[in-house]
């Protein structure tokens, strides 16, 4: 569930511009996300895509320390709890900026991405907006782009719809799709990290389904 807009948000996420970026990103920040890191190249860069409210991005970045992790989320409100999160757990290997997802391409550079997360995305369950699911075949084009050859997306979902869409999305790109699973907690991975989202659906029973993704054919 989304938090309702507070007043002063944008304020209060001030007191975290250590690692938050709150103002308007955009092509000057190509090729420099690591700079943001402190300028180890050596490091490799994975990006949430659709943070919420910092569950996963913390808990990842708390497990795996030597790999820096990126958080983008629309919503300024979602982002300050995220924040108060990364704050608690001093995390110095996560950063979060204020950024509309749609626009992901312009941020970063060819290659510049090692690992994409997608979590829970809204499922846009009408057929005319299909394109903004972000599985659909011109956000993988995007993708494509902006991770390392070789580079993953791990995608998790509670919409079985979504899911069967998005595989068919990810054949239609020439991504090679494994570790499908339809019903993750049936017998779920110890390595497995449960989002927000995913320890709601699933406490009302809901299946949660999963799969790994990186792209076959040849990188332009």
């Amino acid at each position: 569930m989304r938090l309702r807009k507070k007043p002063h948000t944008e304020e209060k996420l001030q007191n975290f511009s250590d690692f938050v970026t709150l103002e308007k990103i955009g092509e000057e920040c190509q090729g420099k996300w690591r700079n943001f890191f402190g300028g180890d190249l050596t490091r490799e860069l994975h990006v949430e895509l659709g943070t919420g409210k910092g569950d996963f991005i913390t808990q990842i970045a708390e497990k795996f320390p030597q790999i820096n992790f990126l958080g983008l989320e629309v919503e300024p409100t979602v982002v300050l709890a995220a924040a108060r999160k990364v704050r608690e757990k001093n995390l110095s290997n996560v950063r979060l900026s204020v950024f509309d997802i749609n626009r992901v391409a312009e941020i970063f550079s060819e290659g510049e991405i090692n690992r994409l997360y997608i979590n829970f995305c809204d499922p846009w369950h009408k057929k005319r907006h299909a394109k903004r699911r972000l599985t659909h075949v011109r956000f993988l084009e995007m993708y494509r782009k902006i991770l390392t050859a070789g580079g993953e997306i791990h995608f998790k979902t509670d919409n079985r719809a979504l899911f069967d869409f998005s595989l068919e999305q990810f054949n239609l790109a020439g991504w090679r799709v494994r570790d499908v699973n339809f019903d993750l907690h049936a017998d779920e991975p110890q390595e497995n990290i449960r989002t927000e989202y995913e320890n709601k659906f699933s406490s009302l029973g809901i299946k949660i389904n999963r799969c790994v993704a990186n792209f076959e054919g040849e990188f332009s």
